[in-house]
């Protein structure tokens, strides 16, 4: 089975994308990650760009890996100089890394337009600088950027900018559809072109401008590419990279390649949502392999048909990649969806339970709840028509006042509740009116229900439902909850946005208490 090589540019290439950074110690913690699964290449920055970049080098250097080679990223030599002159190239082999990569120029327009040097020169900077790396005694691998506008433009010179490459030593030649606009048919033309004239191998590294990196990556990896760059969950500048959890996915589970540790794919999952909630990223739902829709099904026919035959309706087990099938509830839902839901529950056999739970689901959709977003109250509104629900508590009433004092805005909330036959009376203060409903209404609970004390609101999202009663308009809130192992969301509908996010709130506790209590696994269904 023929190798690739997975050369993850994530804390260098992913960070220069926009609303991404990483603190140093989010990218030690990637690294350990990437290397667990088995990721080959881990490019830690430009160690002369700034103090956090030089700093990475010299902590990972101290922080032994399982697998993955360490990379140093840096330009060719400046114009004029040596390479051993040339501050860039003294950091770059001063960084104690394992690898060394070396970007130049392939397009004769950056050469002259941009560096503004002559074309020999140009030459000479990539040679030199080469030369000095593996002098050094570093493996050397050389980013041919624009490499494909450069062969559109000028084949003849654009060849001769990467034969400099091999010539000088290098390891590798990866050549960079820096701009993201070539399609895949001309990638691995020129793929298998370069090939034909070099006996270095070949890398790849593609941009998404055209929403083609992926494909590019395959098509070229098809035409003799043994190595392919990229990112996690593909972020990076403008349209971002080539998302390396579905080409990891794709070259494993599609064309049989060699990826990645054995059991590292079935990590993928686990890997992109790591990585997102350490660059404080919002997941993609849609996202292939790993998203929480890749395996989603919503559509009644989908549903009974996926019951039968998983294969009819998905491509890949979910469990092939860590993901999960889902079973989403909602107006469009046929029965199919709700005996698939309640599996977990015992109940499906319950035929008369079956329709009245999905009369009450269409019944509240039409009146603005959504479930396919929060599971959660599903879950509460089958267990209440199941009779295994138990009320955590009874609420007495609850209050919300808002002041505006020294202009400095502050909320303060009050709820009173009964607990048993006993009643609790507390004060909240919060940024907001739901944080201190959060605040009271935990304040009040946890002393009987302690788990309550590793919960926390994730997410906190509103829409207007009927928007053209204006401001008496109905509001639908989502709220997303987590503890140290789940994440799960409630709903709550009103025209009163308070009421709306009070009854997601309550979800939410009430989920909590149920699941610590093992009646019901956020992970089911």
């Amino acid at each position: 089975m023929t190798r690739i090589q997975l050369y993850d540019t994530t804390l260098r290439d992913g960070a220069q994308g926009e609303g991404v950074n990483f603190s140093l110690q989010d990218k030690l913690l990637i690294t350990q990650k990437l290397d667990e699964l088995g990721f080959d290449y881990i490019e830690g920055g430009y160690p002369l760009s700034n103090p956090k970049d030089e700093e990475y080098f010299q902590k990972i250097a101290v922080s032994p890996l399982r697998h993955a080679r360490v990379t140093a990223f840096g330009m060719t030599r400046r114009k004029g100089i040596s390479a051993a002159e040339d501050i860039g190239m003294q950091a770059l082999v001063k960084s104690r890394a394992n690898a060394i990569t070396i970007v130049g120029k392939t397009w004769d327009l950056h050469v002259t337009e941009v560096l503004r040097v002559s074309l020999e020169e140009n030459l000479a900077m990539i040679r030199d600088s080469i030369a000095f790396v593996k002098q050094s005694g570093f493996e050397a691998i050389y980013d041919a950027e624009h490499c494909f506008d450069g062969w559109k433009a000028n084949p003849e010179y654009a060849l001769r900018t990467l034969c400099a490459a091999a010539e000088a030593g290098a390891n590798m030649i990866v050549m960079c559809d820096t701009n993201g606009g070539t399609l895949p048919q001309k990638i691995a033309e020129f793929v298998t072109e370069l090939g034909r004239n070099v006996h270095v191998p070949i890398g790849i590294h593609c941009h998404n401008d055209c929403d083609l990196a992926i494909a590019n990556s395959l098509a070229a990896v098809q035409a003799g590419a043994i190595q392919v760059q990229g990112t996690i969950n593909g972020i990076g500048e403008r349209c971002g990279n080539a998302d390396l959890v579905s080409v990891a996915a794709n070259l494993s589970l599609k064309l049989g390649y060699d990826v990645l540790l054995p059991g590292g794919i079935q990590r993928l999952t686990e890997l992109s949502r790591y990585v997102y909630e350490v660059a404080n990223m919002n997941f993609r739902p849609g996202q292939p392999f790993v998203g929480t829709s890749s395996f989603a099904h919503k559509g009644g026919m989908h549903v009974h048909a996926v019951n039968r035959i998983a294969s009819s309706y998905e491509h890949i087990t979910p469990e092939s990649v860590g993901n999960v099938r889902r079973v989403l509830v909602s107006e469009l839902s046929g029965r199919s969806n709700i005996v698939a839901k309640t599996t977990k529950f015992r109940i499906n056999e319950d035929q008369a339970l079956m329709t009245k739970i999905l009369n009450e689901v269409q019944d509240l959709e039409n009146a603005g709840y959504q479930f396919e977003a929060a599971e959660a109250s599903f879950d509460l509104l089958v267990m209440k028509h199941a009779g295994s629900y138990s009320r955590a508590f009874e609420l007495d009433h609850y209050r919300v006042n808002v002041e505006n004092q020294d202009r400095e805005p502050m909320t303060e909330a009050i709820v009173k509740l009964r607990i048993g036959g006993a009643t609790q009376h507390v004060v909240g203060e919060g940024d907001g009116p739901v944080n201190a409903l959060d605040s009271a209404l935990r304040k009040a609970l946890t002393p009987a229900y302690p788990g309550l004390s590793e919960m926390s609101l994730a997410d906190y999202k509103v829409r207007v439902i009927n928007s053209t009663e204006g401001t008496a308009a109905r509001v639908r809130v989502v709220i997303e909850s987590r503890d140290r192992s789940e994440v799960w969301s409630t709903v709550g509908v009103s025209e009163n946005i308070i009421e709306a996010s009070w009854k997601a709130l309550v979800d939410a506790v009430e989920y909590k208490i149920h699941k610590d209590n093992g009646s019901v696994s956020a992970n089911e269904g």
